[in-house]
């Protein structure tokens, strides 16, 4: 089940986007939890980290859907958001805001769908994990979190996001396992999680957090032509 909000004052606009939620969960066997707030500060004064989506008009009474959004991600950098608008012009500014896409009032349902159906993706791809297996037992590891998987000797490193996780197996058994996960093998000692991929310059990767790890000259086409394909070449210095 996903934890979804509305916040729209205009109460038409409101329904329509509920009928179009309850239209696409029960077309695609999805289940949503909707919440409809009529102004942003209803919405921000009782929030809990509990939305997994967010649908936000930015013309709202009391503050704008722009100035909440700012307000909204200072207390959850992890919920998906999505702006509703008459103005597009406003709504290409959620970059800053990291919104995942805008709708334009009035909104039709197959433009709807299209954007709904990547955010569902999105927070899908967000839950999947993978078990690691550690001296003291299980550990259940988000793969979203995992930056690079590194290999010394016989153990694995799992450089996220707040730490390393050392692990057992074989980078070779998690490149199948994580195989068309988004994982990269730039060199044998290293797997990296390309989200997490910065740039490139030359025969060195840069990370989203500083790290700089060396393709193999062996596995640098293949690599590159990897990255390329699931990426594009936006970052590629």
């Amino acid at each position: 089940m996903f934890k979804i909000a509305i916040v729209e004052d205009n109460q038409t606009a409101m329904a329509k986007l509920q009928g179009y939620l309850e239209r696409y969960a029960q077309e695609n066997n999805e289940n949503f939890d909707i919440a409809a707030f009529g102004d942003a500060l209803a919405f921000l004064d009782s929030y809990r980290r509990i939305y997994d989506m967010v649908f936000m008009d930015i013309e709202l009474p009391f503050i704008n859907g722009m100035e909440a959004a700012q307000r909204l991600r200072e207390i959850d950098q992890q919920v998906v958001l999505i702006f509703v608008t008459n103005m597009a012009q406003f709504a290409v500014k959620g970059y800053e805001v990291d919104a995942l896409d805008y709708l334009v009032k009035p909104v039709h349902y197959g433009d709807f769908e299209l954007k709904l159906r990547r955010a569902v993706s999105r927070l899908k791809e967000a839950q999947e994990a993978i078990l690691v297996q550690r001296q003291s037992g299980m550990v259940r590891l988000r793969i979203q979190e995992i930056s690079y998987i590194e290999v010394r000797g016989h153990t694995l490193i799992f450089h996220t996001e707040t730490g390393e996780i050392n692990g057992s197996g074989t980078l070779h058994d998690l490149e199948n396992k994580l195989k068309n996960k988004g994982f990269l093998r730039c060199n044998k000692c290293y797997l990296v999680n390309q989200r997490h991929i910065a740039a490139v310059q030359g025969y060195t990767l840069v990370m989203t957090q500083g790290e700089e790890l060396q393709i193999s000259r062996p596995r640098k086409k293949t690599f590159m032509s990897e990255l390329a394909e699931t990426m594009g070449n936006e970052n590629v210095l």
